[in-house]
């Protein structure tokens, strides 16, 4: 596997959520993510309640490939970022094992600069060192 500092891969993870421009947010995930990587978020607690209420034991909601992923993170950053006033970054924390690297972030507003949420990833990386699978964790 090529060699990855955790702290380089959670700042560029971080950055994408918060890019404005299309084309270099597409270039991010590009450069982040393997072609067939898949984004798996545990919903808030609310949707996973509406969903136990209906019978599903297990609620989590998926991405895969860049296309979709480019989707999950342009409709954050437009309600995150543009609507809520919101930019996101990573705590410095980030630790890497093998092909996996955790890193945990928080959602800051820019107005205020209160933390006002934040969560943590769990990031597969391929043998490229590009995200195979993301693991989310919000308000953890």
């Amino acid at each position: 596997m090529r060699e990855i500092d955790p702290q380089d891969l959670a700042r560029r993870y971080i950055a994408q959520w918060n890019v404005a421009d299309a084309a270099e947010r597409r270039a991010a995930i590009e450069g982040l993510w393997a072609r067939d990587g898949v984004h798996i978020l545990q919903p808030p607690v609310e949707i996973r309640e509406i969903a136990a209420g209906l019978g599903f034991g297990h609620s989590t909601l998926e991405a895969h490939g860049h296309d979709a992923i480019e989707n999950r993170v342009t409709r954050s950053h437009e309600r995150f970022v543009e609507k809520e006033g919101f930019t996101f970054r990573a705590r410095g924390d980030a630790v890497r094992l093998r092909g996996t690297v955790k890193l945990a972030w928080e959602a800051v507003s820019t107005a205020t600069g209160d933390v006002m949420g934040g969560g943590l990833d769990v990031l597969v990386l391929d043998d490229d060192g590009l995200i195979r699978t993301d693991y989310m964790f919000p308000d953890a």
